[in-house]
């Protein structure tokens, strides 16, 4: 499982940031170079049915069974080629620490860019340990690059191991994830398999079937203008009446005040003058029931601006973005959790169950007919300038997928 490491740094070195400001899919046709490499590393590992699809840009691969048909099911590893469009991932220039020390790490003299134990404490975990991080100017590239080269050394280890025995393994990198697209042209048909899961999640230990329900609303306010001095019962102001909306809302369900199993309703943009406005929201929920009455609340309170200012003053948009896989997997496929505890143990790994506060292309595999939960890649920090990832977590997520292959 050593090569992981050669793979991770050999991965980050592809640019392939997502583009959320693109209308295109894939949003940026560099993704494709990746995806094609990938698809080519599978063939010369030995790989069957290998197929880049130079369109949309996923890749499809499988690892034909040899355990003589005593596992007739077909189990999948997914993990997402984009990195997040946040901070740059172009030339991206890892360092790899050896026997970490525990103390703050200078990133980038030049630059003074520190990653602070103070700030980052549980990287002191990893004391003794290898550990990647970044120059400071650029994200590493973890999400999901540690979960490509987990699923890639997989593949490869079992492919040259004939006398370990597994069943069907259907393998799938994807595009465009951190967009929230990554299944849009999913095929199901051509991945083929019965369960799967998504190596997308950070430290070592995480295992996650629990994710939000997520919506979005788009409130437009209409006003009325008319020259401040002679306003008196005249003016209508769009943005103090989005303003208004905004502080009806509960002050406690902002997501800097919540956690867990905690929903929210964030505002993520707003923009207007006094003719019109316009405010956009996510809306969060792990309950349904929960869910539902936020999205209720937002359309009530639109209710309410209209009876106050008039009919038309605001207009409400809400749009489902995903669901709680939970409700996919529990309790038929609840078997996946168990099994991944039990090699994580088998391991000297101790399992941490967490609800995802947010979502992942498993959460909606799940709702597409693919029970998907979510495993550890052992990265930290994703998104940023700031994110390392731990060598010997990758090694010890690499035999947990082999353990996981055998079943």
């Amino acid at each position: 499982m050593k090569d992981v490491l050669k793979k991770f740094l050999k991965y980050v070195s592809f640019d392939t940031q997502s583009d959320e400001n693109s209308s295109s899919f894939p949003s940026t046709e560099k993704q494709k170079k990746f995806a094609e490499y990938l698809a080519s590393e599978l063939r010369q590992a030995g790989a069957s049915d290998v197929y880049f699809d130079d369109e949309k840009c996923y890749v499809y691969a499988v690892i034909p069974a040899n355990d003589g048909g005593k596992n007739s099911k077909t189990l999948g590893f997914i993990s997402h080629m984009d990195t997040s469009p946040d901070v740059s991932g172009m030339n991206v220039k890892p360092r790899i620490i050896e026997k970490y020390d525990g103390n703050d790490i200078v990133l980038n003299e030049e630059k003074n860019i520190v990653l602070h134990t103070e700030k980052y404490p549980e990287i002191k975990s990893y004391t003794g340990q290898t550990i990647v991080v970044t120059d400071g100017t650029t994200l590493l590239g973890a999400d999901d690059k540690a979960g490509v080269a987990e699923i890639m050394q997989m593949a490869e280890y079992l492919l040259s191991h004939p006398e370990v025995k597994h069943g069907r393994i259907a393998v799938a990198f994807t595009p465009d994830e951190e967009l929230g697209k990554g299944v849009d042209y999913f095929d199901m048909q051509r991945f083929g398999a019965d369960f799967a899961y998504t190596v997308d999640g950070g430290a070592i230990g995480e295992l996650e079937y629990e994710n939000f329900n997520a919506a979005s609303a788009k409130l437009s306010f209409y006003g009325v203008n008319v020259h401040p001095g002679e306003a008196k019962n005249k003016m209508k102001n769009a943005a103090l009446i989005a303003m208004e909306f905004n502080s009806m809302l509960p002050v406690e369900q902002k997501p800097q005040f919540t956690c867990g199993y905690e929903g929210f309703f964030h505002l993520c943009e707003i923009s207007g003058d006094v003719e019109s406005a316009v405010m956009e929201y996510i809306i969060r929920d792990h309950d349904l029931d929960k869910f539902s009455e936020k999205k209720e609340l937002i359309r009530k309170t639109a209710d309410f601006i209209n009876l106050k200012y008039g009919e038309g003053t605001v207009t409400a948009e809400i749009t489902d973005s995903y669901f709680n896989m939970c409700d996919k997997i529990c309790p038929e496929y609840m078997f996946l959790i168990e099994n991944a505890e039990k090699y994580m143990r088998e391991l000297g790994v101790e399992p941490h169950i967490l609800p995802i506060r947010g979502g992942t292309d498993g959460a909606r595999l799940s709702f597409m007919g693919l029970p998907c939960p979510n495993i550890c890649t052992g990265g930290h920090n994703f998104h940023g300038r700031y994110e390392y990832v731990c060598v010997e977590s990758m090694e010890k997520i690499t035999e947990l997928l082999v353990k996981l292959a055998q079943g």
